[in-house]
């Protein structure tokens, strides 16, 4: 029999309500197991808590705020950490969080003025929460960016970090891996030739599956929305780069996600 799949990032709370309802319910037709709904914010948070408590066990929710649109206030961060204090024994992670590189370069190519520091200030909140409360944590921290997140989780102690659609440097590859971090790949490992260079060389034990959905993507799923099952088409394709067969692509991809987030704890 072979493992099933795991959707480790998904935005399944920003699905119309009709999506959502289709979605859940092909999961089982689709070999999905569990899907991790990241939030973007507070509304996002609480949305995201009524799937997981609607759909137990289907929806594993993880609170958070993601860093591509403007900072929050400090009352709404305060709401925010107070939300999660109040449902962390029902939260799986801490998550999406990191730090704004698109919305950067964006800023920067319009000449326009820049401050990082309060992203890296509130991206450092969320890894004291986790480690306080010993929760996995989702960044969003790509090419330099992950860099500054490694060095925020070495001055904690996090070692549980889970760096979604990564990109990034030789050399903060090779201190991810050392590190013990976990990636994920989306759909576009089918076709992206910089994703399939790193999912050759990143540790089989230290990756998993994704979608990010509800993120487009192209070659064969062009036209598609994007769907949890989309994780079976990435494991195949993480199969033939590993020179892998498809069973133990999925009993490995499975295993990692299973044992990252403590699913079967």
């Amino acid at each position: 029999m072979t493992s099933p799949f795991i959707d480790t990032h998904i935005h399944l709370d920003t699905y119309s309500d009709e999506e959502q309802k289709m979605i859940l319910e092909s999961l089982p037709g689709c070999g999905v197991e569990t899907v991790i709904s990241v939030s973007m914010h507070l509304e996002s948070s609480h949305r995201n808590l009524k799937l997981a408590q609607q759909f137990h066990g289907l929806v594993k929710p993880a609170f958070g705020f993601h860093p591509e649109q403007p900072l929050p206030s400090d009352d709404e961060i305060k709401a925010l950490f107070s939300f999660m204090e109040s449902h962390v024994n029902e939260m799986i992670a801490v998550g999406e969080v990191g730090l704004p590189y698109y919305s950067r370069l964006e800023a920067m190519s319009g000449v326009k003025k820049w401050d990082n520091e309060p992203y890296k200030a509130l991206l450092e909140q969320f890894i004291v929460f986790a480690k306080k409360h010993d929760k996995p944590i989702i960044l969003h921290a790509v090419y330099e960016d992950a860099d500054t997140a490694c060095d925020l989780l070495k001055k904690h102690g996090v070692t549980s970090a889970h760096f979604h659609w990564f990109k990034g440097s030789s050399e903060t590859i090779r201190r991810m891996n050392k590190a013990g971090y976990y990636i994920s790949f989306t759909p576009d490992l089918l076709y992206e030739s910089e994703i399939r260079d790193l999912a050759r060389q990143y540790p089989r034990a230290q990756v998993m599956t994704e979608t990010d959905g509800p993120w487009p993507f192209e070659g064969p799923f062009e036209g598609h929305m994007t769907h949890p099952g989309m994780t079976a088409h990435v494991a195949a394709a993480w199969a033939e780069l590993q020179g892998l067969s498809l069973a133990e692509s999925n009993r490995i991809l499975y295993d990692n996600a299973s044992r990252f987030y403590r699913l079967n704890d």
